[in-house]
């Protein structure tokens, strides 16, 4: 069902329509907004002709009509980046950096460094830090699977004008003032969810009960490297959100490995043990945990 979006339409461009970047995009193309989702041939293809099919517990089942192509050729108001790390330095050969012009950019990735390797890319975009939080996976091109009942956005920054086009889709969205604790709070998070369940090939319900001392000692780690990165996080109330998390819940990068797709160990892992060894901050649980992974 569309509805009527309370702001006016946006010109979006999705970089990765994959299960994040698919699910923004059929919710926004789902209330009004022109969206084009730029992916490899096949899968531009498939989005062109069947538009994006969506299947989501607190969204609904849906399929939305998107514009779809290999790279972006007319200028948008803001550029949703949502690839893997993995994928990012020949995904952005999709947005010429003298079509994307003045953009917002916005990009939702795991990690940290990819806000830096965006504003070098894009000197004259405004690069607009972002972080979300769902579980959401892409089975086929042009399909996605919302299974989490989260999917909360954070924007650092200001109200852009995209706040409320956001919140109409359904989304949560937060405004957050502080960009490196906005990306901390939630690496902080996910670097023991995402090491730990893929190290284990288990759901974190699992890793909790059965390796609870190991993720104890990694919620620690971080915690120390996040508060000398200028962004302290409580480790208890940490390791309380774990407890809270459902129990079959799987990160991405343990689905990336279950599918034998490359993961993103070193956005993740690889970029915390940076900050610790630039701050000085001993880390053996979560440096044993990317050398297993390596």
């Amino acid at each position: 069902m569309t509805t009527t979006p309370t702001t006016p339409p946006l010109r979006t461009a999705v970089l990765g329509p994959g299960g994040v970047g698919g699910l923004l995009a059929g919710l926004l193309a789902r209330d009004g907004h022109r969206v084009v989702c730029l992916a490899g041939e096949a899968t531009a293809t498939v989005l062109q002709r069947d538009g994006l099919h969506v299947r989501s517990g607190r969204f609904g089942t849906f399929t939305a009509r998107v514009e779809a192509a290999t790279e972006l050729r007319e200028p948008v108001d803001a550029l949703f980046v949502t690839v893997k790390e993995t994928a990012l330095e020949a995904a952005l050969d999709r947005v010429p950096a003298q079509v994307l012009g003045d953009a917002l950019v916005v990009p939702l990735l795991n990690g940290l460094e990819h806000v830096e390797v965006l504003r070098r890319h894009y000197p004259d975009g405004r690069v607009v830090a972002g972080t979300i939080r769902i579980e959401a996976t892409r089975t086929a091109p042009g399909r996605i699977e919302h299974s989490s009942p989260f999917a909360a956005v954070e924007l650092a920054a200001p109200d852009t004008g995209l706040a409320e086009p956001l919140r109409h889709t359904g989304l949560d969205v937060t405004l957050r003032e502080d960009e490196t604790a906005m990306l901390w709070s939630k690496l902080s998070f996910l670097a023991p969810f995402a090491l730990l369940t893929t190290r284990h090939a288990a759901e974190i319900g699992v890793v909790r009960t059965e390796h609870r001392g190991e993720l104890a000692a990694a919620v620690t780690e971080i915690a120390a490297v996040s508060a000398a990165a200028g962004a302290p996080v409580d480790a208890d109330a940490l390791l309380s959100a774990f407890d809270r998390v459902p129990g079959p819940m799987k990160s991405s990068m343990q689905r990336d490995a279950e599918a034998g797709r490359p993961i993103e160990l070193d956005a993740v892992g690889g970029a915390v043990l940076r900050a610790a060894a630039a701050h000085g901050v001993a880390t053996p649980t979560l440096t044993r945990l990317v050398r297993e992974l390596s």
